[in-house]
């Protein structure tokens, strides 16, 4: 351990005790007077959590024998430990009984391997860890449901209980708190009730960027826009670009910047170095005055009018279009109901990590049944949309060891504050889901999986058949995906009836997607046919090094051919220019 350093400075410790005491007081008061105005924390059981570990409790109960088996198992397994640990203490090399999964950042610290009182505190959570969620997992006579529940909660639990997540048994900080003074603890306590204040954990330093200074910065312009969104296109950094334009559809559960964070790592930018007039939706961030916004208007609003101010833009009536996530589900709508209308502007179609079959959810589905649907609609009702906050912490569930409890190490018992990462700030820069449509997406896709039904949800009048999609359509997804999982995507993929090339990258839904050729990471594969099982597709499939964004543009230019056309100035075509990119919407705080 190093040793102590001087003692901190009282002027700096009476500052940040006197922030501790207004900001206690100041949540205190807020408290008290919700509670007095009826405003209290809610006690019900709205996502079944109760109900679902009533039933393991249940079943645990009815066989006895086999909980008694998971137990002594666990008793050897802590035996071998206290065996290998005794013989650590005299000196002899001994593997360890349990080891931390490959990327387990919560362990990396040197001392939870080389001190011997960590390294056994350690491998005792991880004794326990493994035969807990082994006990929970294999409960026979659960329904899918409330298994997938147990299951992911119990992760929950698994996780928040980890000596990491400690002060006392967390060696990084106890070493601070020495070297400190302790002032890293009530720093943490400050920047612990500062969060509360603001309603969530704060991931990344916030004051590190600037929209259009130092994060979404490729350069263009607004051309179009209405209730739902604004259209901005980009400027041109070749002489000559593809005739075709190309148009991508962001989810609007986030803002459209992901593709456009900075220049090692835009997407944007780096479509527009390949030669693309590239055009992007960027949604707005609704209120309650978009309550009655529907799934139709964001298709007639979006796509659909993109369509029309890109050909006005250009003078071009073919166009290739990309969807990501949501987008992508909105793009499969949007060209079934074009191919009904024989609308034939849409040329080639790119899925980023997309459902259009919603059969294999995910973990996602663990936050999706009849009962927590309802109580998200009344609560959405109240106010007209769902909060951007709620949506953000159910995605930080999904990995709480990295979106959590990482922050609660790093923050509060650490006390530093969060680093200036572009990809966390997006993260945070969460936004509303209007009641109406949110509903209908959770209702229609989620619930009842009735897009990949033939006729199954109808939109504008026309009765939407993925079926009826023949263009050329591209679909990459990614291996660790919580969101959108591969297996369900590549469902989705089988659902269009023109030639499909299916990908599969490295990582997961943002950092598989946002993964430039430069980063040399992950890799991904391929295969050239679409077989039923995806276990099929992914035992045939070959594996390529680097960024799938190579073998998508391979694709886009043997579609778009060699013909090409001169440069397009954003403004200076039939489309003025409204604003620089990236525009207003996206400026709209949560």
């Amino acid at each position: 351990m190093p040793a102590t350093q001087s003692p901190p400075d009282p002027a700096e410790s009476a500052r940040v005790f006197a922030e501790v005491a207004e900001r206690s007081g100041r949540i205190m008061r807020e408290f008290l007077q919700r509670q007095a105005g009826g405003q209290g924390v809610a006690t019900g059981d709205e996502f079944g959590v109760a109900r679902a570990f009533t039933d393991l409790a249940a079943r645990m109960l009815a066989d006895p024998w086999k909980v008694a088996e998971m137990q002594t198992k666990m008793f050897w397994d802590h035996v071998a430990l206290w065996q290998s640990s005794l013989l650590r203490m005299l000196g002899k090399e001994v593997p360890s009984v349990a080891e931390a999964a490959k990327g387990d950042n919560r362990f990396r610290d040197a001392d939870w391997q080389d001190q011997f009182l960590f390294d056994y505190i350690k491998q005792s959570y991880l004794i326990a860890a493994r035969h807990l969620h082994d006990a929970v997992s294999s409960v026979d006579g659960l329904s899918d449901e409330t298994r997938k529940k147990v299951n992911f909660y119990t992760r929950q639990y698994i996780d928040a209980l980890s000596p990491s997540n400690f002060a006392l048994t967390n060696p990084q900080v106890l070493r601070e708190t020495l070297h400190s003074g302790g002032q890293n603890l009530l720093k943490g306590l400050n920047n612990l009730l500062a969060d509360i204040e603001r309603g969530g954990i704060r991931m990344a330093d916030e004051k590190g960027f600037k929209l259009g200074l130092n994060i979404a910065t490729t350069p263009g312009k607004v051309v179009f826009q209405n209730e739902l969104m604004q259209l901005i296109q980009y400027a041109p950094s070749t002489e000559t670009v593809f005739k075709r334009p190309l148009l991508v559809i962001p989810p609007w559960i986030n803002k459209y910047y992901i593709l456009d964070l900075r220049e090692k790592n835009s997407f944007v930018r780096w479509a527009v170095e390949q030669g693309h007039t590239v055009f992007v939706i960027s949604w707005v961030n609704p209120d309650g005055r978009y309550a009655g916004k529907t799934f139709e208007n964001y298709l007639f609003d979006g796509p659909l009018a993109a369509l029309g101010a890109i050909g006005q833009a250009t003078g071009e009536n073919e166009v290739n279009i990309i969807g990501y996530c949501l987008g992508g589900t909105l793009l499969g709508a949007t060209l079934a109901w074009m191919a009904q209308k024989n609308d034939r502007r849409a040329a080639s179609a790119t899925f980023f990590a997309s459902l259009l079959d919603f059969s294999i959810p995910g973990e996602l589905g663990v936050f999706i049944d009849e009962a927590q649907v309802e109580n998200l609609e009344r609560r959405m009702q109240e106010r007209g949309y769902l909060e951007g906050s709620e949506m953000a912490a159910t995605f930080n569930m999904l990995r709480a060891n990295d979106l959590v409890w990482s922050f609660v190490v790093n923050n509060y018992l650490l006390g530093k504050d969060p680093f200036p990462f572009d990809l966390l700030y997006w993260n945070s820069d969460s936004t509303r889901m209007p009641a109406k449509m949110h509903s209908f997406y959770l209702r229609e896709m989620y619930l009842a999986n009735r897009l990949r039904v033939p006729g199954g949800i109808t939109l504008g009048g026309v009765p939407i058949d993925l079926g009826r999609i023949a263009i050329p359509a591209y679909f990459v997804s990614t291996l660790e995906d919580h969101i959108a999982p591969w297996k369900s995507t590549y469902k989705g993929a089988r659902l269009l009836s023109g030639p499909t090339r299916f990908v599969l990258g490295g990582s997961g839904h943002i950092a598989g997607i946002v993964n430039p050729p430069a980063a040399k990471k992950y890799g991904y594969w391929t295969g050239s046919e679409l077989p039923e099982s995806a276990d099929e597709w992914q035992a045939g499939a070959s594996r390529s090094e680097g960024s799938w964004w190579i073998d998508w543009q391979a694709w886009i230019a043997g579609l778009n051919g060699p013909d090409r056309a001169p440069a397009r100035v954003p403004g200076t075509g039939a489309l003025q220019a409204l604003e620089d990119a990236p525009g207003s919407y996206v400026s709209v705080p949560a």
